[in-house]
């Protein structure tokens, strides 16, 4: 199995998550990842209290082609902040935060309806 190095193009199932990382397209990954039609990239968040706007904006690079946004919040739910929310609103988004596990697998439900998905997992041990 290859490691990841920060960007795969293309939409890709989870084929697995936990021990501090992902699996993927044939790749590993220790750390968070930022998964969105375009691909899925190295994602520098690994709490959730580090989640911006700025570190979103790939997703609002997307917005077009995004209509949900996952957020995998770590091992505990967590609320998604009320002006996160409205920013991703204004850009069409709709969001949903919940823990890693619960976001992972519905990503991977939703890619196989073909949805337009993003997902931004946290990583959990």
């Amino acid at each position: 199995m290859a490691l990841f190095d920060g960007f795969v193009p293309g939409r890709h199932q989870l084929d697995a998550f936990g021990a501090g990382g992902f699996r993927f397209a044939g790749m590993s990954h220790r750390g968070s990842i930022l998964a969105t039609p375009s691909g899925i990239r190295i994602w520098p968040v690994a709490r959730f209290a580090q989640i911006t706007p700025e570190s979103l904006q790939p997703v609002l690079d997307e917005a077009g082609t995004i209509d949900f946004l996952l957020i995998g919040t770590g091992a505990d739910i967590a609320f998604v902040p009320a002006p996160l929310r409205e920013r991703l609103r204004e850009a069409g988004i709709t969001i949903e935060g919940m823990a890693t596990g619960a976001a992972a697998r519905t990503y991977n439900v939703l890619v196989a309806e073909d949805r337009r998905v993003a997902a931004a997992l946290i990583a959990v041990d």
